[in-house]
Formats: C-alpha cells, sequence, structure tokens
C-alpha cells in the first residue's frame, strides 16, 4: 500500500484553543484527548481513540453503553445531543451527580 500513512490513532492537530494534557479537544468534528499541554494554534497531539475519564455534566446519571457527546461550549461530556458532538460511549455507570464519567472514543 503506498498510500498508506499512519495508523490514526494519534494525530496532530492545531489547537483550537489552550489545552491542558487530558483534556478534551474538538476540531470540527474530530474528537480526542490532548497527549500534552498546547497554547492556541499550536501543534497538539490528541488521541481519538481508547477509554478515557473525562469530565461530564454533573446532574447527569449515565448508563453503561449511553451514547455520549462532547460539549464544546462547557468542554464536558453529556448525553444530551442538541449542539453537540457524537465521541463515544459510556463503560460505566456514572452517577447523578458526578464530575467524570468513562468514554470510550469512536476513534
Amino acid at each position: 500500500m503506498k498510500n498508506y500513512i499512519q495508523p490514526g490513532s494519534t494525530v496532530t492537530v492545531a489547537a483550537p484553543a489552550n489545552v491542558l494534557s487530558g483534556a478534551g479537544v474538538l476540531v470540527g468534528t474530530l474528537f480526542g484527548v490532548a497527549c500534552g499541554d498546547a497554547l492556541y494554534a499550536a501543534d497538539v497531539e490528541i488521541k481519538t481513540d481508547g477509554v478515557f475519564e473525562l469530565n461530564k455534566l454533573s446532574a447527569q446519571a449515565w448508563t453503561v453503553g449511553a451514547a455520549i457527546y462532547w460539549d464544546n461550549t462547557a468542554k464536558e461530556c453529556t448525553t444530551v445531543t442538541t449542539s453537540n458532538t457524537l465521541i463515544g460511549k459510556a463503560l460505566a455507570v456514572a452517577a447523578n451527580p458526578s464530575s467524570t464519567g468513562i468514554v470510550r472514543l469512536n476513534g
């Protein structure tokens, strides 16, 4: 295959804002978790697949397998579909209230 470039589970993008390692990053509809800190517009590697503990809307309860979306305004995960980007599935129950949830990214 002469056209193969890379596996794609970690990609480099321009940071859409200042980001910290472990934070969610959304560029268009491409979502990943920052592998390091980056200032706005600097290159940052993001992991687009795998399982992560991410910030969530505290006032939600999650069930295993629930569709999880990224709220780019609040910079947190949610089960609310409106104006948000689908990023994966919940892999563990998350109580209401709780500040984090376990998410398997769609990649």
